[in-house]
C-alpha cells in the first residue's frame, strides 16, 4: 500500500535555494512558509556572530533571506504558504489584527505565483483560540503548529493547529517514518534549511533522507495542503 509524504520549510532564507534544488533533485514535494515583509529587493547575507552579537542567531549562524524577486525562480514547481508579513506571533496582536498580517501574506504570494496559497504555518508554532478561529475564518486551508504527532491522520483533530510527526532532524525521524509506512498513512516532517548552516555533513544527511524516500517504492510525495484535504 502507497503511504504519502509531505514536508515544509519556513522563513525564506538563502538556504532554501539549496534545499528547493535537492528536492527537484529526488523528485521531492515541498511546501515553503515565506514572510514577505521580512524580504527585501535584494539578498541578505549569512555569516557567523562574533562572541557578544547580540542579534537573532541559530546555534552562532545569522542566516540572510532571499530577495522577494528570487521567489519565481527559486520557489518554481513548489508550494507556497503564508508565514505571516512579518513573523508576527499570535500573541503579540489582537486577532483581528493578526490575521491581516496572515492575509496579507498570502495575497503577496497568490499574486506572484498567480495560484493559491492557502496553507499556512505559525510563527514559533504560537497560536491562541482567536487566531485559530480567525485563520479559519479567512479561508485558510489548515496551519501548521510545531507539534508533533505519531499519527498524522489519526491525531488532527483541528486542521488550523495542524500537527507533524517531527522536525527534520529528530532523533525519532526514521521511526515514524516506518510507523507511517507499515500503516499506509502520512509522514510529514518540517524544518528550517538555515538549521544546516553551511555544514556538509549536515547537507548529506538531508540528502540521504530524501535518497531514501525516493527510492521507496511504497512512498508517495504529496503537498502539505493535500494533507489538509485528507483530514476527518
Amino acid at each position: 500500500m502507497k503511504f504519502k509524504v509531505c514536508t515544509c520549510w519556513d522563513d525564506g532564507v538563502l538556504n532554501d535555494e539549496r534545499l528547493a534544488g535537492l528536492f527537484r533533485k529526488y523528485g521531492a514535494k515541498a511546501t515553503f512558509n515565506l514572510n514577505p515583509g521580512l524580504m527585501s529587493e535584494t539578498r541578505g547575507t549569512s555569516f557567523w556572530v562574533e562572541p557578544g552579537d547580540t542579534r537573532w542567531n541559530c546555534r552562532g549562524y545569522c542566516t540572510g533571506k532571499l530577495a522577494l524577486r528570487d521567489i519565481p525562480e527559486v520557489y518554481a514547481g513548489f508550494e507556497l504558504a503564508s508565514h505571516c508579513w512579518k513573523h508576527e506571533n499570535a500573541d503579540t496582536l489582537p486577532p483581528e489584527k493578526w490575521i491581516e498580517c496572515a492575509v496579507s501574506a498570502r495575497k503577496y504570494l497568490e499574486d506572484i505565483v498567480q495560484r493559491p496559497c492557502t496553507g499556512f504555518a505559525w510563527p514559533c508554532g504560537i497560536y491562541t483560540d482567536g487566531t485559530v478561529a480567525a485563520l479559519r475564518e479567512a479561508g485558510f486551508s489548515y496551519g501548521r503548529s510545531t507539534k508533533n504527532t505519531g499519527d498524522v491522520l489519526g491525531d488532527n483533530p483541528e486542521p488550523m493547529a495542524l500537527k507533524s510527526n517531527c522536525h527534520f532532524q529528530a532523533g525519532d525521524f526514521w521511526s515514524k517514518y516506518m510507523s507511517a509506512r507499515e500503516r499506509g498513512g502520512v509522514f510529514y516532517f518540517w524544518g528550517h534549511a538555515y538549521e544546516m548552516f553551511d555544514c556538509e555533513q549536515l547537507w548529506n544527511q538531508m540528502e540521504g533522507k530524501l535518497r531514501y524516500i525516493a527510492e521507496d517504492p511504497d512512498a508517495e510525495w504529496i503537498n502539505v495542503v493535500d494533507l489538509a484535504r485528507m483530514l476527518p
